[in-house]
């Protein structure tokens, strides 16, 4: 576009200079030298309002949230886990200092579906909610993706579609469609070769492209034992696995024996009345543990403080003095940041 205007204003200064003398023509030059550098100086103007635009300044792309989920795993500390099931879970997370959340398998059932957490839920139905909660936070989200739903090929689609939905990573288990929770009991496990296979083709569509961390989850510890299950984990890590979580360890001591004898990241689980006993931070830490999950506590705090509301509500009482004061309630969901934003375009000339 520079050239072109430079050839215009040259084609109109030197047509009429043909009949003047050469310090003329070098002093219309001039001129067309100066035009060109003021119009590439002036500031860009708002197409309706004719103020100027406040110069663009370059930012620096952030890292993605695989990205930055890997810089927290790097820290020597056991980072603490709790698991949203919704959008609005995840934004509450988010909001109390959290550094990353997990999509809990169990509480989408129980969102979505009124349902317990048995593989009823579909692929479509697990990166739908999951997109949602993405879109909601900042944070790395890891997602629930259960079995993989379907074969190798089934695994690799799955793993592509969660880092499309802005997962930073995605947790895959060895039990058999359809699957269970992990600390329930009827669960059953794939074969070793199996469980492998499944593991290779998250690793696979992670090498060919998928921005996200494999997070392998082994369920063989009730089944078969505490060392099949250390069996296959270890296979897990060596296959390429970023994060190893062994479900349901029975003690500490076990939880201790996984982390010394599996060289990798590990993951445990604290869920309240559930078949490993709870421990704290500072042990998991102890232990060798980079990330502790609680799956099931904001749900069943939720469960708990709605039942209690309508139990009130039926024998017609008010409802607890614990509800949230109504403009905390509205800045919690965001209206705030809404209608500043709604009032900065109507103050902007039409």
């Amino acid at each position: 576009m520079m050239d072109q205007a430079q050839k215009s204003l040259e084609r109109r200064v030197h047509g009429s200079c043909d009949k003047h003398e050469s310090g003329t023509y070098e002093r219309s030059n001039r001129a067309v030298q100066s035009a060109l550098s003021n119009r590439a100086t002036e500031q860009p103007r708002h197409p309706r309002s004719g103020r100027e635009r406040e110069p663009s300044v370059p930012s620096t792309p952030m890292p993605s949230r695989a990205a930055r989920l890997r810089q927290l795993l790097q820290r020597p500390t056991c980072h603490v886990m709790p698991c949203c099931f919704d959008a609005l879970s995840a934004r509450l997370i988010e909001q109390a200092g959290f550094e990353l959340t997990f999509m809990s398998g169990f509480g989408v059932a129980a969102t979505r579906m009124g349902g317990p957490d048995t593989g009823l839920l579909s692929y479509g139905e697990m990166v739908d909610q999951g997109r949602s909660i993405c879109e909601a936070v900042s944070l790395p989200v890891i997602g629930d993706a259960d079995t993989g739903y379907g074969n190798a090929i089934n695994v690799k689609r799955t793993v592509r579609g969660y880092a499309a939905a802005g997962f930073a990573a995605i947790m895959l288990e060895d039990q058999v469609a359809p699957k269970r929770c992990g600390h329930t009991l009827g669960k059953q496990v794939v074969s070793r070769h199996d469980a492998f296979q499944r593991i290779q083709a998250a690793v696979d569509a992670r090498e060919q492209g998928a921005d996200i961390l494999i997070l392998a989850r082994t369920d063989a510890r009730h089944p078969h034992g505490l060392d099949e299950a250390i069996a296959r984990a270890r296979g897990f890590a060596e296959i390429g696995a970023d994060i190893i979580f062994v479900e349901a360890p029975h003690s500490i001591e076990e939880m201790a024996r996984i982390a010394a004898e599996v060289p990798a990241i590990h993951m445990a689980n604290m869920v309240e009345g559930g078949l490993t006993p709870m421990c704290s931070t500072e042990d998991l830490h102890r232990s060798g543990f980079r990330i502790v999950a609680y799956p099931l506590t904001l749900l069943s705090a939720a469960m708990r403080a709605m039942i209690i509301a309508l139990e009130r509500l039926r024998i017609g009482r008010t409802a607890p003095d614990e509800l949230l004061p109504f403009d905390e309630l509205q800045r919690r969901v965001g209206f705030d940041v809404y209608d500043a934003e709604s009032r900065r375009y109507a103050t902007q000339d039409r």
